[in-house]
């Protein structure tokens, strides 16, 4: 295979599993009474325990009052807690709370189980090589990962 095969078909592949994703999350979202603006604040503090508020206006690309707003119904959901910051007073701390954890849990549980589903439809020799060829590609990602970003032209 040509790395313009690989290309084409690995982009198909992440169209379809970020438009499932996306899905999922959206749907989750909704359900919970959240915006997707919301529900991607949940995501960061997730991915990153002890989050300034400062940390996702920059992530966000939004003010620090914008990212305030958005947080403030979050707390008041019950599903992160803002704290002083132990190191600067004026400064907010964000965690999930326990309630928080558990609605990331769960749109986490129904990728999996798409990814269960898709399983079930490969037979064992497909699994194998779909297992050695993501494997290669997650270390060349991690690698990707731990390089500066370089701005886009």
């Amino acid at each position: 295979m040509n790395k313009v095969q690989f290309v084409q078909i690995t982009h198909q592949w992440m169209d379809i599993f970020m438009h499932r994703s996306w899905r999922s999350w959206n749907h989750l979202a909704k359900s919970s009474g959240l915006s997707m603006p919301q529900f991607g604040i949940l995501m960061k503090v997730h991915h990153r325990s002890n989050c300034a508020i400062g940390n996702i206006s920059e992530h966000f690309d939004i003010t620090n009052a914008a990212a305030s707003q958005l947080v403030d119904k979050l707390v008041q959901s019950g599903l992160i807690l803002r704290d002083e910051d132990p190191h600067d007073r004026r400064a907010k701390i964000l965690n999930l709370t326990d309630k928080g954890k558990e609605l990331i849990q769960l749109g986490i549980a129904q990728r999996h189980r798409w990814v269960d589903q898709l399983a079930e439809k490969l037979t064992p020799e497909e699994r194998e090589k779909i297992t050695e060829a993501l494997s290669i590609m997650t270390e060349a990602a991690k690698e990707l990962e731990a390089e500066p970003v370089q701005p886009t032209p």
